[in-house]
């Protein structure tokens, strides 16, 4: 992928980033339609109709590329369109303002352009490979705090059908630092990725590369590390196995506690 084609694709995908976040505005007070998928994670009608203008979109201007989007997919193709229409949809449902719409582009599975975007405080997260991480047109850094410093944050997704079990590991990292969840892993992913967060645990598998795939570059490109579980290396156009994202200097620390605890309760 050239220089050139990464601005390209970036554009796009910031155009694309903003339509969805109109359709989120439209919606948000409005009673939506929604139901609980096999996972007990909801869907609404409002997923489905960005899903739909993604894939749109994408076929009109790029008709050989692939779409993997949460609630539908399209295509096969050395490059992927990688979408998660709403993060965070079971907030959106209530009400609760938290929610993003995520977009990345990946090659052989690798995501080379990430976008996602916060229409609640019009706030766009975008980074191409190679090009830097930013908040609007901003640079943004992560920290380098430790696990231990008083200033460290700790997020965690959980859900009852989550297939590795983060609990034990918790038991031990919530006596060296905050641990929260807000309810959208991309947009704890892109305060990580600006420095508020120091580390995020995301136990999703099937289906959830939608929700790491434009945080593997944004985190990258801002300093970070983002690897599964294990602390390995993944595809993202397809199942993933979890995910730590984190400042980098913690990274290692974290998947040797995680190769432990999970190995003895999974």
């Amino acid at each position: 992928m050239t220089e050139e084609e990464k601005i390209e694709y970036l554009e796009f995908a910031k155009k694309l980033s903003k339509e969805a976040g109109k359709i989120m505005l439209e919606y948000f007070n409005k009673d939506n339609d929604y139901n609980y998928k096999s996972d007990r994670t909801i869907v609404t009608e409002v997923d489905k109709k960005i899903n739909t203008l993604i894939i749109d979109e994408i076929r009109k201007k790029y008709p050989t590329h692939a779409i993997d989007g949460e609630e539908e997919k399209y295509g096969k193709s050395k490059y992927t369109w990688i979408c998660d229409p709403i993060d965070g949809t079971a907030m959106y449902a209530r009400k609760i303002p938290v929610s993003v719409f995520s977009l990345a582009l990946a090659e052989d599975g690798i995501p080379k352009i990430g976008v996602v975007y916060d229409p609640f405080m019009d706030n766009l997260y975008s980074a191409a490979i190679g090009m830097g991480a930013y908040q609007n047109n901003t640079p943004i850094h992560v920290n380098n705090y430790k696990m231990e410093d008083k200033e460290s944050l700790l997020l965690v997704d959980m859900w009852p059908t989550a297939e590795y079990n983060l609990y034990p590991t918790l038991e031990i990292l919530g006596k060296k630092c905050y641990t929260i969840s807000i309810g959208s892993i991309i947009r704890a992913g892109t305060s990580l990725a600006k420095g508020d967060f120091t580390l995020a645990l995301f136990p999703g598998t099937k289906d959830k590369n939608c929700d790491i795939a434009a945080l593997k570059v944004i985190i990258e490109e801002a300093g970070g590390k983002v690897t599964n579980l294990f602390g390995k290396e993944q595809r993202y156009d397809q199942p993933i196995h979890g995910a730590i994202l984190s400042n980098g200097l913690v990274h290692e620390e974290i998947v040797q506690l995680l190769k432990e605890k999970l190995e003895n309760n999974n």
